[in-house]
Formats: C-alpha cells, sequence, structure tokens
C-alpha cells in the first residue's frame, strides 16, 4: 500500500507541476478511482513558533487527508509544547525531532511545512526538494536574492510543489478583484501603494548570555555564519538584529501587500529602486536596522508600487493597519485580508466586499481560513486535483521587491535594475546578492 501512495504521489507531482507551468485545467475524473490511503501525505513541521497555531485546523482537517509525522524544532520546549497544543486537534502522536535533516532523510515524510526563521527558508527547501518533498515555505521565501532563483531552479528540476505562505493569494474576494481588474473595472491599473503600521516596542540591547536550555544554538544558526549566543536573540528577535537570520520588516511583512501591488498590476521585476528608511524609534534599544520604510519601484509601462512600512508608529495613514491600494484610470481599489472597496474615479463608494472568514493582519503568528484554503490548495495541487495559487517562481518575484528595498537600503542609494531577471546594475548594491554561508552549508550550484 505504501509503494501504491507514493508512486501516486509521484506521479501527480509530475503533473502537477507541468499544471503549474501551463496553468492548464484538471479533469476530477482521472482521480476518480483514487480513495483514501493512496492520497494521504505524510507531513512534517519544521519550526514551532508563532506561526504553529495556523497549522491546527489544515493539518486538523478530515478533508485535508494529511498525517503530522514530525514536529520539528532546535529548542526543546517549543517540541513539548507543539505536541500538548497539537493534541487537541489530532487523535495520534506525532514523532519529536531537533534535527530538520533527520525529518528530510525520512523517506516516508511527502511535506515539509518550513516555518523556520528565515536564514533556513531557502536552505531547508531546497534540501527537502532534492530529497523529493514538497515544500510549504512561510514568507520570505529566501534570505537574499541568490536563493529565490535557486529555489525557482530547483523546483523546475525537481518537479515537486513549493508554494509560499502568501496566503492572500488564496482568499476568495483577493481572487475575485484582482480578476476584475485584471479585466478593466478601474482601467488601465498604474500604481499600487502598499502599508503596513504596527506599534512594536523596544527591543533589548544584544548582550553575550550562555545558550538557553534546550536550545541547539549551532544548529540554529545553520547555514548562517556562527556567532556567540546574545541574549533574547532566538526567541523572535533575530528579526532585529542585524543581517544573519532576518530580512527586516520588508521581508518579515512587505512580502505580503507588495504580492498583491504585484499581482494586480501584472508586473514582474522593477526596473528602478529608491528607498528612504531609518530608525526612527527607541534610538538606543536593540534594533539594528529600519523601523521605517518608504520604498518605490518603477516597473516597465510607468507602473508604480510603492512601500509604506511603518513598525513601530501606530499611526494608521490609510485608515487601516495593513493593505493594499490600487490606482486605475477609470477607478481605484483598496484590498485587505478583510475583503475590497472598489471607487469610482470620483471617488465613490461602487461596491464593499466583506471577506466572509477572519485572518489575523498584525498579531505575532496569525493564521485562519485564509491559511487553512492556502495550504489545503498547497495539498491538492500536490494531489494533482488543484492548480497552484502561488507558484514558487512568483512568490520569488514578490520577495524580490522586499530584497531590493533592504540592498537600496544598506548601500544607500537608489539603483537601476535589469527588467528580465531582477539584477541589480549596481556592483556595490549586487554584492549583497548573495550571502555568506558556513562552511558545509553552501547552496547547490
Amino acid at each position: 500500500m505504501e509503494k501504491s501512495r507514493r508512486s501516486f504521489l509521484k506521479k501527480t507531482a509530475l503533473t502537477t507541476a507541468g499544471l503549474t507551468l501551463g496553468g492548464v485545467g484538471m479533469s476530477a475524473k482521472s482521480y476518480a478511482k483514487i480513495i483514501g490511503s493512496n492520497e494521504r501525505l505524510q507531513v512534517a513541521i519544521a519550526g514551532l513558533g508563532r506561526r504553529l497555531g495556523a497549522y491546527f485546523e489544515p493539518i486538523g482537517k478530515k478533508d485535508s487527508n494529511v498525517e503530522l509525522v514530525y514536529l520539528c524544532d532546535v529548542m526543546q520546549k517549543q517540541r513539548e509544547s507543539a505536541l500538548k497544543q497539537f493534541a487537541k486537534h489530532i487523535d495520534y502522536q506525532p514523532k519529536l525531532e531537533n534535527d530538520i535533516r533527520k525529518v528530510i532523510a525520512d523517506k516516508d515524510v511527502d511535506v515539509l511545512i518550513n516555518a523556520t526563521p528565515d536564514h533556513w527558508h531557502a536552505p531547508g527547501t531546497w534540501l527537502a526538494v532534492q530529497a523529493g518533498k514538497h515544500v510549504y515555505v512561510e514568507k520570505p521565501c529566501s534570505h537574499n536574492p541568490r536563493e529565490g532563483e535557486i529555489l525557482v531552479a530547483i523546483q523546475k528540476k525537481y518537479g515537486k510543489v513549493i508554494q509560499m505562505g502568501n496566503q492572500q493569494r488564496s482568499s476568495p474576494e483577493t481572487i475575485d478583484i484582482i480578476h476584475q481588474i485584471h479585466n478593466g473595472v478601474i482601467g488601465t491599473p498604474y500604481k499600487a501603494v502598499a502599508f503596513y503600521v504596527a506599534t512594536r516596542g523596544e527591543v533589548p540591547v544584544p548582550k553575550k548570555a550562555p545558550v538557553p536550555t534546550g536550545l541547539d544554538w549551532d544548529l540554529f544558526q545553520g547555514p548562517a555564519p556562527r556567532r556567540e549566543y546574545t541574549h533574547d536573540t532566538w526567541d523572535y528577535n533575530w528579526h532585529w538584529y542585524g543581517w544573519n537570520y532576518g530580512t527586516a520588516e520588508s521581508g518579515n511583512n512587505a512580502t505580503h501587500e507588495l504580492d498583491v501591488a504585484r499581482w494586480a498590476l501584472q508586473v514582474d521585476y522593477p526596473e528602478h529602486v529608491n528607498v528612504e528608511a531609518a530608525k526612527r524609534h527607541f534610538a538606543n534599544d536593540g534594533w539594528e536596522m529600519y523601523d521605517t520604510m518608504e520604498a518605490s519601484f518603477r516597473f516597465p509601462g510607468n507602473k508604480i508600487i510603492q512601500w509604506d512600512g511603518k513598525s513601530r508608529s501606530g499611526y494608521k495613514t490609510y485608515g487601516t493597519d495593513r493593505g493594499t491600494v490600487i490606482y486605475g484610470s477609470t477607478g481605484t481599489v483598496y484590498v485587505d485580508r478583510d475583503g475590497y472597496k472598489l471607487f469610482s474615479r470620483e471617488g465613490k463608494l461602487v461596491k464593499d466586499s466583506k471577506a466572509k472568514g477572519s485572518e489575523a493582519g498584525t498579531a505575532l503568528g496569525g493564521g485562519g481560513d485564509m491559511t487553512t484554503g492556502h495550504m489545503v490548495n498547497f495539498f491538492e495541487a500536490i494531489r494533482g486535483k488543484a492548480k497552484q495559487n502561488s507558484p514558487i517562481d512568483e512568490g520569488a518575484k514578490s520577495v524580490l521587491l522586499c530584497h531590493l528595498a533592504n540592498i537600496s537600503y544598506r548601500v544607500n542609494k537608489p539603483f537601476e535594475v535589469d527588467t528580465k531577471n531582477g539584477h541589480i546594475r549596481d556592483k556595490e548594491a549586487m554584492k549583497l546578492w548573495s550571502r555568506t554561508y558556513e562552511k558545509g552549508w553552501e547552496p547547490p550550484v
């Protein structure tokens, strides 16, 4: 039975890879005779932090037809806590594991849910795909632009499904209004403003400290160059303590709204990037990068995407804490996780479509019906029963905008970009296209 199941999954993965590239629909009749265990996916989760709660529903749903076989994290108490929490949603007990490499080496695992810190997203994904797994990788899919290129190439080589956690791609309301925009409901879309507002507070100044009990600090660092442990780094503040592990607020949250903006405008790579960013709050705390950013991306066809990110100022410039405004020649659309509003050119509200479910906005961790739908779409794409909502080549293009913004901030200047592949036309900035890896963790060529 196991051999039959894996053979089925292998065949449908190859078919799905073709579907993803071709965008062709699939007949359910082809699968009418496939039942039960042949389609059951063996799932492992790596990274059991704040995003964990988002996985209870999609994994616990009987209709998902998945079995959770591993809970993996480099911190012992995270593993033990996750096991207790999942016990409320499933009636069996998955195995606990410290080392993601051991999980990936298990031939019975079909799917890796990669919810590790940013610097592990791409390496964990390519290791899993090379071992024959499909991967759901949380945003951002990469720590630097080169890693995004590698993921796209490795998906094409191995034919596995890779889906990023840009869950708004699976929102019925967002899908609906983007389809309308593409069909001319606001005329010619020419500009999108993506924004995020949060009231993050002070963070401790990192100081050398003993490695917390139960933490595998060496494995936490993984592909990143080695450094001594500093207080409060592993849990969440790695986001703000330099560039070894995190991608700043751009990679952390701009990913979502920039993805919607790019989707609406139907653009790929920008031709020019310009950024103004700085640390504006709590001048003496441990936050090492910008907490406020305005970025502008100019695309061919005179189209513009702007990012307005305020990590530690709660003033809601656009009335809400996150969303995207799309301007067109005959109208305007405001869209977020709660639905969309369509306005005429004169600013009159034409339609107000509210989302039927609930997805977290700026709360840490998040989750909700949108994430559930996105993960179910991923599971069904593996089985060949659904067209993938977020192929990795699309996800990587959106994440590239975040990286370009970060690079412009780090070199403190604007630059031109090659619209064919997204490469930076500036030698100094292009040096940040990749990163230095710990010996033995280098990416595949």
